[in-house]
C-alpha cells in the first residue's frame, strides 16, 4: 500500500513477514527519484505499479541505502539509472556470482553470508531463484552526491554507522525529510547482535549535523517524527552509558534499576544486551 508524505513523498510500507523494506519516491518537476529497490523483482514491480496511480514527474533514478539483499535485488527489473556508495557497488558485485537455490542458500548460512531468517524470507519472497541476476550500478560516490529533480534537493550521504559501513541517508531539505535505510540498526557478530559504540554515535553526529528534519524515514519502521527520533537516540545513549566495557547483561540491568529507580523496559533491556553483547565480541 503506497503512503503519501506529501505532494512530492510517497512511500510503500515494509513487510515484516518477507522483511520488504520500505520503498520511496521523491518528485521534482522535473524528474522523481526512487529509494531502494526492494528484496524481489515482484517487490519493485508492485511499488512501480502503485506509483502509475499517482501524479509524480519521470521516474528516472534509483538510489540504493546500502547494499543488503532486501533492498538491491529489484534493481534490474526498475531499470532506471542507480546510485550508490562505491563501497555498495563493490559489496554488491560480489553478491553477482552467488546463487540463490535452496542448497545454495543453506550453504550461505553456514558461510555466514546470509542469516537463517534472510534465507527463509528469500523463500518465501521468491518462488523462482534459477535466474535472479542484479542489476548494475550506474554512478557511484565516494562522499555525498546532490541531486536536483526540478525544485526539490536531495542530499546523498555516506554516514556509515553500527549496521553497514557503506550505510546511506538521502535527505530532502524542501520536504524536511530523511530516508535513513537499515543505518539505525546493530548488525550480528557471529552469534551475537548489537551496536559498534563509535560507528552509532559518529553515525547519530552526522545525521544531527542537518538541521531543520522532521520526518525520519527507516526501512523497517514506521513514520518517525523529531521527537521519537531524539527518543530514540536518547535510549541508546543511556543503554551504552549504562553498561560501559561490562559484558554483564545482568550487571547492566541492574546498574539500570539502580539508577533510574525502575524495572527498564523490553527496549531499553534490547538495547543494554546489545551494548553488553558486543563488550565480549572481539573485532
Amino acid at each position: 500500500m503506497l503512503h503519501k508524505l506529501s505532494d512530492k513523498i510517497f512511500y510503500m510500507e515494509h513487510k515484516d513477514e518477507t522483511d520488504r523494506p520500505i520503498l520511496g519516491v521523491i518528485s521534482g518537476k522535473k524528474y522523481s527519484m526512487i529509494i531502494d529497490s526492494g528484496n524481489s523483482p515482484n517487490h519493485a514491480k508492485e511499488f512501480l505499479k502503485e506509483l502509475e496511480q499517482v501524479d509524480i514527474a519521470p521516474i528516472k533514478y534509483l538510489v540504493l541505502t546500502h547494499h543488503h539483499w532486501d533492498h538491491v535485488l529489484g534493481i534490474k527489473e526498475m531499470n532506471l539509472i542507480t546510485i550508490a556508495h562505491e563501497n555498495t557497488k563493490e559489496e554488491i558485485d560480489k553478491m553477482r556470482d552467488l546463487k540463490w537455490d535452496d542448497e545454495s542458500l543453506e550453504e550461505h548460512i553456514e558461510n555466514g553470508i546470509l542469516s537463517k531468517f534472510s534465507v527463509e524470507c528469500i523463500k518465501k519472497e521468491i518462488e523462482d531463484r534459477e535466474d535472479i541476476e542484479i542489476g548494475e550500478i550506474d554512478i557511484t560516490y565516494k562522499d555525498s552526491l546532490e541531486l536536483d529533480l526540478g525544485g526539490v534537493n536531495c542530499i546523498i550521504k555516506a554516514i556509515g554507522g553500527p549496521h553497514t559501513d557503506d550505510s546511506t541517508m538521502i535527505y530532502i531539505p524542501e520536504e524536511k525529510t530523511m530516508f535513513l535505510g537499515d543505518s539505525i540498526y546493530g548488525r550480528r557478530y557471529d552469534s551475537l547482535y548489537g551496536y559498534d559504540k563509535d560507528k552509532l554515535f559518529n553515525m547519530i553526529d552526522l545525521i544531527e549535523g542537518y538541521n531543520g528534519v522532521e520526518y525520519y524515514i527507516a526501512s523497517h519502521e514506521s513514520l518517525c517524527d523529531r521527537k521519537e527520533i531524539t527518543d530514540f537516540w536518547n535510549d541508546l545513549r543511556v543503554a551504552s552509558e549504562i553498561v560501559g566495557n561490562n559484558k554483564s547483561n545482568e550487571d547492566g540491568i541492574k546498574k539500570f534499576i539502580d539508577k533510574f529507580n525502575r524495572e527498564p523496559s523490553e527496549n531499553e533491556i534490547f538495547f543494554i544486551n546489545c551494548f553488553a553483547d558486543m563488550n565480549k565480541v572481539k573485532r
